[in-house]
């Protein structure tokens, strides 16, 4: 069986700030298309996509967020009462 070498066993070290440019979607701020340059966009949950040629980005905040836990829909309109069988 193959076995896939680290980075430790490459010599190599995880260093974010040495692997050049990452494009992603800001939130509240003009993002332009790196692929047509264009600014409109449509804003899924995870990722972006540029309405005129389909560029995806993933957004910002989206690395942001907690992925561990599922997510938690409250209605303000629903009375506090348990669920009858």
């Amino acid at each position: 069986m193959a076995s896939i070498p680290s980075l430790r066993d490459l010599n190599m070290t995880h260093d974010p700030a040495q692997r050049g440019y990452h494009a992603v979607y800001r939130e509240h701020q003009v993002n332009h298309c790196p692929g047509c340059g264009r600014t409109h966009w449509l804003i899924g949950r995870m990722s972006a996509e540029c309405a005129f040629c389909t560029t995806a980005l993933p957004l910002a905040e989206a690395s942001m967020r907690s992925h561990s836990s599922a997510a938690v829909i409250q209605h303000r309109n629903r009375p506090q009462a348990a669920w009858a069988a």
